[in-house]
């Protein structure tokens, strides 16, 4: 199992790392493609000069790495809020994060749909309203710089499932908006990871890989909570998925890098190894 059949997520580096020192550790590695995690002081669209975007291509094309995605924790937005202000500060973020996406040429960047407040929630189709304004904007603008927009499953989403995400994004109606499945979401709310992917699959861009437990939500590395990963690789297997998925993992220790290395012998023995070719 090469390191290389797996992309990375730099979430687990950004409060101690610029994305270049973070790219350069894992590099050691022999990890060569990453998730870039946007973040004051690691990677941030609002501080990033036209010359800081060019020493960090040029960085990635002498040292012959990727950026397969851009990501945003989706904690600190809410393009789904009720407050106006909210929906508004959300969306400026992410549109210069789809411009970052675009200088860098990634192919992909990642959304949370939106999330509502559990005690006094606003109306279903208020939040979907708002999530489709936000995508009015935000898919012309990644189409006119040469990105993506991928929505993610997430527990704490107003669309958490693989069903209610694919049949709100579905009635959108635009070939241009992905899904990103992340097993250790669908796992945590207790969803069929099996038939969540084949009902993603049509959209489907993006897997991302960590370990959860059911009683306290986790981005675990492989092995550390409950997840059958032989189960998840027949899963991969049965949608012929061949896509390098991303491993995001919020490390356990201060040596993330070997967490992501066991991991990937984790999976290899789980019968990843050899699956993933591009």
């Amino acid at each position: 199992m090469a390191a290389s059949d797996y992309a990375i997520t730099t979430y687990s580096y950004v409060v101690t790392h610029t994305a270049e020192q973070c790219m350069s550790a894992l590099a050691e590695w022999g990890f060569n493609a990453f998730e870039l995690v946007m973040y004051p002081g690691h990677a941030w669209p609002a501080d990033m000069d036209s010359g800081a975007r060019r020493q960090l291509r040029t960085f990635l094309s002498e040292r012959s790495l990727t950026l397969r995605s851009l990501n945003q924790p989706n904690i600190d937005l809410n393009i789904a809020a009720a407050t106006r202000e909210m929906r508004e500060y959300s969306l400026s973020s992410l549109c210069k994060t789809v411009k970052l996406a675009g200088d860098l040429c990634v192919p992909d960047v990642v959304i949370g749909p939106g999330k509502l407040n559990p005690l006094v929630p606003i109306l279903r189709e208020e939040a979907v309203g708002h999530l489709y304004r936000a995508l009015d904007v935000l898919v012309p603008l990644a189409n006119k710089v040469g990105t993506r927009i991928l929505v993610e499953n997430m527990p704490f989403a107003f669309v958490p499932d693989a069903e209610s995400l694919m049949m709100t994004i579905e009635a959108y109606g635009s070939d241009d908006v992905g899904v990103l499945y992340d097993v250790a979401n669908g796992a945590f709310i207790r969803e069929n990871i099996r038939a969540a992917l084949h009902r993603c699959r049509p959209r489907l861009k993006m897997i991302h890989l960590s370990d959860t437990g059911l009683s306290v939500y986790k981005h675990d590395p492989i092995g550390c909570g409950t997840i059958d990963f032989d189960a998840v690789m027949e899963d991969l297997g049965s949608i012929s998925w061949t896509e390098r998925p991303v491993l995001e993992m919020v490390g356990l220790t201060s040596d993330p890098a070997a967490e992501f290395f066991d991991s990937t012998r984790k999976l290899g023995a789980a019968g990843g190894a050899g699956r993933f070719t591009r």
